[in-house]
């Protein structure tokens, strides 16, 4: 494969382009020079990417009561009109009797066209008294990202979808501070903001709530957004905001968490990544990862640790959610992974 794409760093300005051309590379990630309209670039060749037209993909996630038949009815639903599955994971929790399932197959030959797909699937659904979601991968997701000053998150998740990691538009950068807007802008991604105080924070969720319907946002990622969002903007998006922090609660809340673990001398810090409910920081958890510590690790250390777990963490989590493999069961997750 000759394809590559590229991002260029034009000397003397402030955000990159992105171009393809077909050049003989190597697989690995290469900095090459050039000079093109008398501008001498430094161009980083971040992915080797096939620019061939993806195709086109179904995915169905859904559960339901458990009983017989059940994989072999989605199926053949699938099979007998011409589809081919490319991917299928289920699970039982025996205890609930719940089944639960993910599935994705080859739209080519398919005799439905993706328009009446829901349609089409709907009676079957209904026999099972599921709940269920089909989405077309050339359907993105509309991603928004709501930061404040910390920039180590935001900066992971616009890295990772310029690589084309990320099944989603990014479409804003929201916060409640200037400080972000040169990273997002390096990224060509529209940034505003929304100063929150005691008095207009009802107001100012409004506005932002009226703009992300305007721009047809249907995931919120919170990249260390430090505001606490109300139970309105939250049931706006069930399912479709997903929080970032660190695992010290409850045991060390407050302010400086990683002083008072420190001090109190934890082996472990942690990162969760979760959905976002009208209860604090007690949705459903999508991702969690863990950094050993040792009586050599500083308090520096601490926190450089706990931000790598935070922006990986998040990230996975991203990942997982716009690649439609995760299911909400009550207050826990079914990831298929």
């Amino acid at each position: 494969m000759q394809i590559a794409a590229v991002t260029l760093f034009p000397r003397g300005l402030s955000h990159p382009h992105l171009f393809t051309r077909p050049w003989n590379l190597p697989n690995q990630e290469t900095t090459v020079s050039l000079k093109a309209s008398d501008l001498e670039y430094r161009s980083v060749i971040a992915r080797r990417v096939d620019l061939s037209e993806k195709k086109l993909t179904a995915t169905l996630l859904l559960s339901c009561a458990d009983r017989r038949g059940l994989v072999s009815r989605i199926s053949q639903f699938i099979y007998e009109r011409g589809g081919n599955i490319i991917d299928l994971s289920e699970h039982v929790d025996s205890d609930e009797r719940q089944f639960f399932l993910r599935v994705a197959w080859d739209m080519a030959g398919f005799s439905i066209t993706p328009d009446d797909l829901t349609d089409a699937f709907a009676p079957l659904a209904k026999e099972f008294d599921a709940r269920w979601n089909i989405r077309l991968n050339h359907k993105k997701h509309r991603l928004a990202i709501f930061v404040s000053k910390a920039d180590h998150c935001l900066l992971e998740i616009l890295w990772r979808h310029s690589l084309g990691e990320y099944n989603a538009d990014i479409c804003l950068v929201i916060s409640n501070h200037e400080a972000l807007a040169p990273l997002s802008e390096r990224y060509n991604v529209p940034f505003r903001v929304f100063s929150i105080t005691p008095e207009n924070r009802l107001h100012q969720e409004q506005l932002e709530l009226e703009l992300l319907k305007k721009e047809e946002i249907d995931t919120v990622a919170l990249a260390r957004y430090m505001q606490i969002l109300s139970p309105q903007f939250v049931e706006s998006y069930p399912n479709g905001i997903i929080n970032i922090h660190h695992s010290f609660l409850p045991a060390f809340a407050g302010n400086n968490p990683y002083k008072q673990a420190y001090e109190r001398g934890v082996k472990i810090i942690g990162a969760t990544s979760h959905y976002v409910t009208k209860d604090l920081d007690e949705g459903p958890i999508i991702e969690q990862d863990i950094s050993h510590i040792t009586h050599r690790d500083s308090l520096e250390d601490l926190v450089r640790k706990g931000r790598d777990l935070e922006r990986l963490v998040l990230a996975r989590a991203m990942r997982l959610h716009l690649e439609d493999r995760v299911l909400v069961h009550g207050r826990k997750t079914i990831v298929f992974d």
